[in-house]
């Protein structure tokens, strides 16, 4: 074994020390004028200073300190963070052009290579976000057809939950199941029976793959994506069943291939076999099965995910504040009566249930760090400068629960989207889909279905938890749930 003697391991010592020092001084150099945040650690960045299993929280605490735009480094990647309603809409929608780009997912771009609609930039984004909108519209998401499909499904979900009997049960199955097959009606052209096994594994695989990416195992993924992949852990059940997801879509591709009329476009896929169709003779075309096997995965986690937790949450609440509940069914009985099943058109009647809907959303925060997005071109923005390609995330739980805008952002108060004289009122600061050229493409579905579905549900059934209101945690999931019929 070579020994260094004294003299040498305080050269090795030294050596080692100007390294370090060297290292930071390259990364000072590389931040200059950029905004302000806590001194990263090399490789490490500032890891060790951030809660990743509550990523949200440490950086609003960090926003306390340094600002509403602050830069943190998780892993070696750099970050900057846009806090409040304010920088975030200056951003996404004043600054539209700069910051409209998506920001890099590591974990996301090994998986999904860059395609789909979801995490593309670019030439590719805005063909398949053009077709995926055309095409969503024409199969009726803003439309009275897509409001009978939500009503039809939604005494589907009545007749489950009649069949409960009054007995205490999960509702995340249900609302699950409910939500999803409004997706699938567009993508693949049918729903599935609430028993079918094939769609009952689809969905588990899609709620495994989402809950690993949001675990504190998915940040570690992002952080240091060259080598946990390589390691054994949870994280690898997402590639298996990433795996099935594709043979699965494969599957009904292949069937719709075999039944394609092109002059009679059943569902997404079909519009997206016939745009194959047309642009197979041009090289660089952006139709071809990557994508569209990335585009439908988009749409089943923007379209089954949130808005099913955002209704699970709904209901919680109302679990708690009964008199909530007693409150948007007075309203139910006089604009909607028992019988006929609501509409959107009853919405603006309704100005109570409305408010209580938006502070659902609000309080729920799905997505509380936004998806990335990235700068375009280097830019200066709020006196700072933030290279070409860094990573922004607007933290949209900073815009949802902004005091400025919400008078108790942290209390559950549906008089937030109400005025004096109990009329609805708008508020700027409610961004739960984001806002600018990235803002979620299923938003007036998911507004539809979260209307349609809870207010069927309360013209139907009262609402009985097994706990007393007054002990009811909001934040606690899953919970038991008694459906009692009128």
């Amino acid at each position: 074994m070579m020994d260094f003697g004294v003299p040498g391991s305080l050269i090795l010592a030294l050596c080692v020390t100007c390294l370090i020092l060297l290292i930071m001084w390259s990364e000072n150099s590389k931040r200059k004028n950029m905004p302000p945040g806590p001194t990263p650690l090399p490789i490490l960045g500032n890891m060790l200073q951030l809660n990743m299993g509550e990523l949200p929280k440490s950086l609003i605490k960090l926003a306390k300190i340094y600002g509403d735009v602050f830069t943190v480094y998780l892993g070696p990647r750099r970050v900057v963070i846009l806090h409040g309603c304010d920088v975030v809409k200056e951003a996404l929608i004043d600054n539209s052009h700069v910051f409209s780009q998506r920001g890099e997912i590591p974990i996301a771009q090994m998986l999904f290579k860059d395609f789909g609609v979801l995490f593309s930039n670019g030439e590719r984004w805005k063909q398949l976000r053009r077709f995926s909108l055309t095409t969503l519209r024409n199969f009726g998401m803003g439309k009275r057809s897509l409001e009978e499909h939500i009503q039809q499904e939604a005494r589907y979900l009545r007749d489950e939950f009649i069949k409960r009997k009054g007995s205490f049960c999960d509702p995340t199955y249900f609302l699950t199941l409910a939500i999803s097959n409004m997706i699938c009606s567009i993508v693949f052209g049918e729903r599935f029976e609430y028993e079918d096994k094939t769609f009952l594994g689809l969905l588990a695989m899609l709620k495994e793959i989402f809950s690993t990416l949001n675990s504190r195992t998915g940040q570690l993924l992002n952080s240091f994506i060259k080598v946990l992949p390589r390691l054994p852990g949870p994280h690898q059940k997402v590639f298996q069943n990433l795996a099935a997801l594709r043979s699965f879509v494969q599957n009904k591709v292949k069937e719709h291939q075999d039944t394609l009329d092109q002059n009679c476009p059943r569902d997404f896929i079909d519009c997206f076999l016939i745009k194959m169709e047309e642009e197979k003779g041009i090289p660089n075309t952006e139709f071809h099965f990557d994508n569209l096997f990335v585009t439908v995965l988009n749409l089943f986690f923007a379209g089954t995910e949130t808005t099913s937790t955002t209704m699970r949450h709904g209901l919680r609440m109302l679990l708690k504040y009964p008199d909530i509940q007693a409150k948007i069914q007075k309203e139910i009985d006089m604009v909607v009566g028992p019988d006929r099943c609501p509409c959107m058109e009853d919405r603006s009647k309704m100005p109570y249930t409305d408010a209580v809907i938006h502070e659902i959303q609000r309080y729920s925060d799905i997505v509380p760090l936004g998806l990335p997005h990235a700068v375009a071109e280097t830019t200066n923005f709020r006196g700072y400068t933030i290279p070409k390609d860094t990573t922004v995330f607007p933290l949209l739980t900073s815009v949802l629960k902004d005091p400025k805008y919400f008078r108790k952002p942290t209390k559950f108060d549906p008089g937030h989207f109400l005025n004096e004289k109990g009329e609805f009122q708008k508020n700027e600061a409610f961004l739960p889909f984001s806002a600018g050229r990235r803002i979620c493409l299923g938003e007036g579905m998911a507004r539809m279905e979260i209307f349609i579905f809870l207010t069927s549900i309360l013209q139907n059934f009262s609402l009985e938890s097994d706990e007393n209101p007054s002990d009811i945690d909001i934040t606690v999931n899953p919970y038991k749930i008694r459906f009692v019929s009128h």
